[in-house]
């Protein structure tokens, strides 16, 4: 019996270099790896230093400073991760891996107490500033002494009050809300069956614009307009003057020709009084 067909026979299937007192062959290099480091491999060469190699991902946007590169957040590495201190019982991981640009060092450690990550060094992060307003975010409010608002009992008891009237001015905009919300979803029928005309229209406005499109001969790239009653009075007044340069080199070979005449009948006129 083979030992494919053996292994189909117990479900077990032991290579002809196998050792139980290893669990795996010892006579191949990588058997010999594994055999040594387990199911990590050669990522664990270095756990007697207390160093084991990951995939680290970037949680930032840093700038190199080897190179000044902007190494992105996202950009995966294979870092050596290792243990630098505790912060109370939580312990500080401190990543080290080399930038894709020009291999300088990059150093990141955990945060504990802010719950974030520092650049050590090789990298500095990418400061990325914006309003709160912008953002559309909430602004904290921060006390005189630098202490917070849930902190100062004045503090929150003021905030408490403007939030209560807040809530006052804003009752009649959210009853209407909830009231036009539930107005709708009332009957969602009538609702789908009045959006589903709505879209019929557009498409066949759409389809009969594309017509007339094709009957002047316009290139698919050309989009016509809804027809507008503004845009017909506006083309009746518009007046194009397309023979102005004739009319121009007209009048201005009438008033050369008038100009002949007039030194023309001066000069018969010198001749007859010589004459006489």
């Amino acid at each position: 019996m083979s030992s494919l067909a053996a292994a189909r026979a117990d479900n077990f299937y032991y290579p002809p270099d196998w050792n139980p007192n290893t669990g795996t062959g010892e006579t191949s290099k990588l058997g010999s790896k594994k055999a040594k480091n387990g199911s990590l491999g050669h990522r664990a060469n270095k756990t007697s230093q207390g160093v084991l190699t990951i995939r680290f991902e970037m949680p930032f946007n840093v700038w190199c400073d080897g190179c000044n590169h902007l190494i992105a957040k996202g950009v995966r590495f294979n870092a050596e991760k290792r243990q630098h201190g505790s912060y109370f019982s939580t312990k500080i991981w401190s990543f080290v891996m080399r930038s894709p640009c020009c291999s300088t060092e990059i150093e990141v450690r955990t945060d504990p107490k802010s719950c974030d990550y520092i650049v050590v060094r090789g990298a500095r992060r990418k400061v990325e500033e914006y309003e709160a307003e912008d953002a559309g975010t909430a602004v904290l409010t921060v006390g005189e002494g630098g202490d917070s608002a849930a902190a100062n009992p004045f503090a929150r008891l003021e905030n408490g009050e403007i939030d209560r009237a807040k809530a006052m001015g804003e009752r009649e905009r959210l009853t209407a809300m909830r009231m036009d919300s539930d107005r709708k979803q009332r009957d969602d029928y009538v609702a789908n069956k009045a959006l589903r005309r709505r879209l019929r229209g557009v498409r066949k406005e759409a389809k009969a614009l594309d017509s007339h499109r094709q009957r002047l001969g316009l290139h698919s790239s050309v989009k016509l307009l809804p027809h507008n009653a503004e845009d017909d009075l506006l083309a009746s007044a518009t007046q194009f003057d397309t023979d102005w340069r004739f009319r121009r080199n007209a009048e201005h070979s009438r008033w050369g020709l008038g100009s002949q005449e007039a030194l023309r009948g001066g000069a018969a006129a010198g001749r007859k009084d010589e004459g006489i």
